[in-house]
């Protein structure tokens, strides 16, 4: 068919056009069934439609500038002109001194962090959900919720009050007993324990949300049942309790793997100092003085790449693992 849009016949064959198209619409039952489903809930996807702006405006289009990661940027120049050099940033950060002292200290911090707070968080959802004391429950439901809403700032002046080497709360403890001042702070070897303890302080009572919501979830009648049968209440904890919560604690578990080089910025920056560099250092940080106070920002910007390609590579196996374990993928 050939459309003229030209001369006086220009508007039967627009109508002609919309029609064709109308026609080849209606007969798509994909397309009927995508309008329906958007037209069903389209209050849902107006109420979605900020956090879209926000995502699609400080989240994808920045990725734009990622392409400095391949070229010696220049500002002067800008991001397109800036000459290409490939992969020479990453092969600088790989050849580099600081490399395998970086990824030592985030994957030594982070597998700490997971590998003593995940039973942290599970013990104390158990015991918020086992108590018969529904007002202490709650009491410490809110005081062990209560640090995660500071800041890293707030929690570094506490810190800084109880570990002072002068006049630090557990410093004065020590001296009492006939021992010697640490500066826990400032010290290599004490400073990971500084780091982790704080981190499940600060963190524990905001991760047993997910464990108490599961426990929650626990048909009542298994407690009832056991009971009667005579089973104690370690055994309904470690026969019922625990199996019931296990496939929550795989999916957080293999979750928290997949951002296992993400240490923790604002911690460690608050926290960190020249003397414990050397177990305190990580990418994140490295990436902050190198691109920030350095004005190194396409070796930043390609280190920064790297460890996020890792992190897909990590998430796609914790997917994998998590379908083998539940029987049902994160995301598929």
């Amino acid at each position: 068919m050939r459309w003229n849009f030209t001369g006086g016949d220009s508007m039967i064959e627009v109508s002609k056009l919309k029609n064709s198209i109308g026609m080849r619409v209606a007969n798509n039952p994909r397309l009927v069934s995508l309008g329906r489903t958007l037209y069903k809930y389209r209050w849902l996807y107006i109420m979605m439609l900020p956090g879209i702006i926000y995502f699609l405006l400080f989240r994808y289009l920045p990725l734009w500038n990622a392409q400095i990661a391949f070229k010696q940027f220049k500002p002067l120049l800008g991001v397109w002109d800036s000459p290409f050099v490939g992969f020479k940033n990453f092969l600088t950060f790989l050849h580099s001194f600081y490399f395998s002292r970086l990824s030592t200290n985030t994957v030594i911090i982070s597998l700490l962090k997971l590998v003593l707070g995940m039973p942290m968080a599970v013990i104390l959802a158990l015991c918020i959900y086992e108590t018969a004391f529904k007002r202490l429950a709650g009491f410490v439901q809110t005081m062990t919720y209560l640090p995660h809403f500071l800041s890293w700032v707030i929690m570094y002046g506490i810190l800084l009050v109880m570990l002072s080497p002068s006049e630090g709360l557990v410093n004065e403890a020590i001296k009492a007993g006939g021992g010697q001042s640490i500066a826990f702070l400032y010290s290599p070897e004490w400073f990971r324990a500084v780091v982790v303890g704080s981190d499940i302080w600060k963190d524990t009572g905001w991760g047993t949300i997910l464990y108490l919501a599961a426990l929650m979830s626990i048909d009542p009648t298994l407690f009832e049942a056991a009971a009667v049968d005579g089973a104690s209440r370690m055994q309904r904890i470690w026969h019922i309790s625990l199996p019931g919560i296990l496939g929550t604690i795989v999916v957080v578990t293999l979750l928290r793997l997949g951002n296992i080089l993400d240490a923790g910025f604002q911690q460690i920056f608050m926290l960190y100092s020249l003397p414990v560099y050397s177990v305190g250092d990580i990418i994140d940080t490295w990436v902050y003085r190198q691109g920030i106070l350095q004005f190194q920002f396409s070796l930043a910007t390609a280190v920064g790449l790297f460890k996020g390609v890792i992190g897909l590579i990590l998430v796609l196996i914790a997917n994998k693992l998590t379908k083998q374990f539940s029987g049902s993928g994160i995301y598929s």
